[in-house]
């Protein structure tokens, strides 16, 4: 699979964080926004759990946010869409991780990185992100309204694996355009069912721990073709392992990523058992 390197795209700022890029004075006007948003937020999910999602409406919930009803829209389009208010900024920040991705990082472990972002989301509340599970599961228009959502990162890490991928070295019959959209599905995919298992049990337990297994089985079914045509400046591996005897020698590139490394350093092992 051939892709264009890092490099190869318009310099980008070197930071997973959005708002580094923005003045003073533009983030405080994000943060006004964020917590306003968060308020309605609340009002919509208190009032949808009391009354009802039908029974309740927008003036309502701008009521019990003590704003009028055109603030309120100023936020949001919908009631349902009121459920979800940290998804816009928390999609700005996954593609600033995919911008500032270091020139030798394989684009799947990019993506990986940038999904983190929204278990981050959730994982930054609990009790809110297990409140909003249960009430999706009980409300079919908010569980369309959370799938809408969804889409929209699976179709931005689709959107960034394919801008990597060479269309000038496809040929007929090559499925490699088809892995990176598939590829990106599975990272969605892995990343969902990690955050429901999660949220099921209450929010308990170490998340990250295990979006990292469900992230390294991906890593292991699609890696080597999602990798397979990106090379470092200088054309050659990231790490390599050789064996002496009993023992397992280990070499890699001084800039080489750690997770790259022991994967390979894993692969080797399970092929010596």
């Amino acid at each position: 699979m051939q892709y264009l390197p890092h490099m190869s795209q318009p310099a980008r700022p070197q930071s997973s964080d959005a708002s580094d890029t923005l003045t003073p004075g533009t983030r405080r006007a994000a943060a006004q926004r964020l917590k306003m948003r968060r308020e309605l937020s609340a009002a919509a999910m208190e009032l949808f759990a009391t009354k009802g999602y039908e029974a309740t409406t927008v003036d309502e919930i701008a009521a019990a946010a003590g704003v009028a009803r055109r603030t309120f829209f100023r936020h949001f389009r919908s009631k349902e869409e009121a459920i979800f208010p940290d998804h816009d900024d928390t999609l700005v920040r996954a593609e600033a991780v995919l911008d500032a991705a270091p020139p030798h990082e394989n684009p799947l472990d990019t993506v990986c990185r940038g999904i983190k972002e929204v278990m981050r989301m959730y994982a930054s509340a609990p009790a809110v992100s297990v409140a909003r599970y249960r009430l999706t599961r009980e409300v079919p228009t908010l569980r369309e309204a959370e799938i809408a959502s969804v889409a929209r990162y699976e179709r931005l890490f689709t959107r960034y694996l394919l801008g990597h991928f060479d269309e000038g070295a496809h040929r007929e019959g090559d499925d490699d355009p088809l892995l990176a959209e598939v590829a990106a599905s599975a990272v969605v995919t892995a990343h969902n069912h990690v955050l429901r298992r999660w949220l099921r049990a209450g929010a308990e337990g170490d998340v990250e721990t295990q979006l990292d297994h469900a992230f390294e089985i991906v890593r292991e079914t699609f890696g080597a073709g999602i990798g397979a045509g990106r090379t470092t400046s200088a054309e050659t591996p990231q790490a390599t392992v050789s064996r002496e005897g009993e023992v397992l020698v280990a070499v890699a590139r001084t800039d080489a990523p750690l997770d790259e490394v022991m994967r390979t350093i894993r692969k080797a092992l399970k092929e010596q058992r």
